[in-house]
């Protein structure tokens, strides 16, 4: 086994050498958005021992212990990069009351009884495993998020009475350990959190991380929504911090589906219209958003794109909130309804203020990023084992079974540190899959040749002619109808490939956006049929024994496409959706090694797929 797995790796080396031997940047691997037990709902849920320290160690491909079932555990394959990202709310607060008491706020009797109350009731939930129930009872209320906003502070502030002092205390310890960790060129740990705004049950969450080092980042204290709610108002921090330190940042909205349409909405949380310094702060401090994860893919909807025959993609119809309410795909929960309003909104305003990147992460609460579905330790410590999936349930949402194991976030960098990759970032040359390690470049402009689709310097050729993902191009740009050259490569130990699409959108004359998908490049020697459909690759997922074979779909494929209805008068953009064959997911292989029959609740397999970040024409 060791030796096929040497193999697949060699096969893998060549593969980037493929996409282009004389290039300057380099494909780096990476998780930006992890929680460990410094984050009170981590630590509610039974993770009370795998820390930032744990984190990074696991991500290099260190064996860990997991931190419910103690078992230990390992990456099969390391990442190149990390961001710790921790909960600024109530950061290691829980943590420390467990292990530590808490601090008392004052030497009134009162204030002394409280916290003592407090402590108490924070430990026996653990000690007794109810700690999932504490957390379902601070989740907040279902409401309208504009009008929740305002009462929103308030209640993340009284929570729980702690001093701001074990905040500190653990911030500085997140900020040590991350740059204990940091050896550029080999492994980039960045600091960072989450400010964790969720309003009458709408997710607003931001990942923020910097390019700095623990002495910057000890000068201040992470934003978070108990400071204010509204994503304006972290921009403002974002600028006045990098103005006072020099600290650069990158802000990274997630998990957009379960936003009850604010998201992407075109208004601000505070009901107000969007304005030029609205825009121009979300477009300086939000380049990149995340698109899939453990809590559902947030690329489209069913409801939102009907003709798009994939686009029933690992959906999680759960809102964060204590009463379960039926689900709705609003435009603004979705990145591709985003990218479509905000044309839309940039020919009326000036800019486009979702002119973003796209990147996957996993959400993982247990401290593991593990996004492979054959390697998945669950959403939280608890639901990290096949029994332990069935019976996990937050305030009547999901069971493991409805997350998935996703994904990831690749970057085309200069070097691996910190620097490189949040340039890249900032300037969109990134891109996200749902787990697998599928290599993907794409370019777009004027001047490419078949000659070009097999070149051994892509990058060189795709400069020449045009510009990378996450690039710009006007009408100046170009001389013909828009080209996009792309190239994806298999994971090397991983499935084929099925086919690769480039969805398009764009704005008509009349202010309407419309959407179509092309596929462009497709494995075997099937061909569209008279609707213009191509038929499925096929499924080779033995359901008795969850394995799969490599005897469909191809190891590479490449495309030269060439817009068949350019119209240089028409706003647009592009992103290639690179689909693999299907493979077996971790809640058939779950209903295996339990010997039962699957359920029917949950999908079996699914076709991972890789998103590029777009790139955009503007007249």
């Amino acid at each position: 086994m060791r030796g096929w797995m040497t193999v697949l790796a060699v096969v893998g080396m060549l593969a980037v050498s493929a996409i282009g031997a004389t290039e300057s940047k380099q494909l780096l691997w990476g998780d930006t958005h992890l929680h460990t037990s410094y984050s009170f709902d981590a630590f509610l849920n039974n993770n009370l021992s795998a820390d930032p320290d744990t984190a990074f160690r696991w991500a290099k491909g260190l064996p860990v212990i997991h931190p419910y079932h103690r078992a230990r555990v390992q990456l099969s394959r390391p990442l190149d990069f990390l961001v710790v990202s921790d909960h600024a709310e109530l950061l290691g607060a829980l943590r420390d009351i467990y292990y530590n008491g808490i601090e008392r706020q004052d030497a009134g009797v009162i204030g002394g009884l409280t916290d003592w109350y407090t402590a108490r009731v924070v430990r026996d939930a653990i000690d007794e495993r109810r700690g999932a129930e504490l957390f379902a009872g601070a989740l907040p209320v279902s409401a309208d998020p504009r009008a929740a906003a305002e009462g929103w502070k308030a209640q993340v502030a009284g929570a729980f009475r702690i001093s701001d002092g074990i905040v500190a205390t653990s911030w500085q310890r997140s900020v040590e350990i991350a740059d204990s960790h940091n050896v550029p060129g080999q492994f980039t740990s960045f600091i960072g959190w989450e400010w964790s705004s969720i309003p009458g049950g709408a997710n607003l969450h931001r990942v923020v991380f910097t390019s700095a080092d623990g002495a910057i980042a000890g000068r201040f204290q992470p934003f978070a929504s108990s400071d204010s709610p509204y994503p304006e108002d972290l921009w403002r921090w974002l600028e006045a911090t990098s103005a006072a330190t020099g600290a650069e940042f990158v802000a990274i909205p997630h998990n957009s589906n379960i936003s009850k349409g604010l998201m992407f909405d075109d208004r601000s949380l505070r009901g107000e219209p969007m304005t030029a310094d609205y825009v121009r702060r979300r477009a300086r401090w939000e380049p990149v958003v995340e698109i899939t994860q453990i809590k559902g893919d947030s690329e489209t909807h069913p409801a939102l794109s009907p003709e798009d025959e994939f686009a029933d993609f690992e959906h999680y119809p759960f809102y964060i909130q204590q009463a379960p309410e039926p689900y709705v795909a609003a435009p603004g929960d979705f990145v591709r309804s985003a990218l479509r309003s905000g044309l839309a909104l940039g020919a009326s305003l000036g800019t486009n203020p979702y002119a973003f990147g796209v990147i996957g992460s996993t959400d993982s609460h247990s401290g593991l990023a593990s996004p492979d579905e054959t390697n998945f330790w669950g959403k939280m410590a608890t639901d990290s084992t096949p029994e332990t999936k069935s019976g996990f349930s937050i305030a009547g949402g999901p069971s493991g079974w409805n997350m998935s194991a996703q994904g990831l976030a690749a970057v085309w960098a200069s070097e691996n540190t910190r620097e490189a990759i949040l340039a890249a970032f900032k300037r969109r040359e990134v891109y996200a899959t749902t787990g697998p390690r599928i290599q993907v470049r794409l370019f777009a402009g004027n001047g490419f040749s078949e000659a070009d689709v097999s070149a051994p310097g892509l990058l060189d050729t795709g400069l020449d002619a045009g510009v990378p993902m996450g690039g710009e191009l006007d009408r100046a740009d170009l001389t013909e109808a828009m080209q996009i050259l792309v190239v994806a490569l298999r994971d090397p130990e991983g499935a084929n490939l099925d086919r690769i699409q480039i969805v398009k959108g764009w704005l008509d004359a009349q202010g309407q956006t419309h959407e179509r998908i092309f596929d462009v490049a497709w494995s075997g020697a099937r061909a569209p049929g008279e609707d213009g459909r191509l038929p499925p690759v096929g499924n080779t997922v033995d359901r008795r024994t969850g394995r799969y074979t490599n005897s469909i779909g191809d190891t590479e494929l490449r495309a030269l496409w060439q817009d068949p209805e350019f119209d240089p008068a028409q706003p647009a953009f592009y992103y290639a959706r690179v689909l693999e064959i299907p493979t077996p997911r971790h809640s058939l292989l779950d209903a295996l090694a339990l010997g039962i029959e699957p359920s029917a609740d949950y999908a079996l397999t699914l076709q991972e797929r890789a998103y590029s970040s777009p790139v955009w024409y503007r007249p």
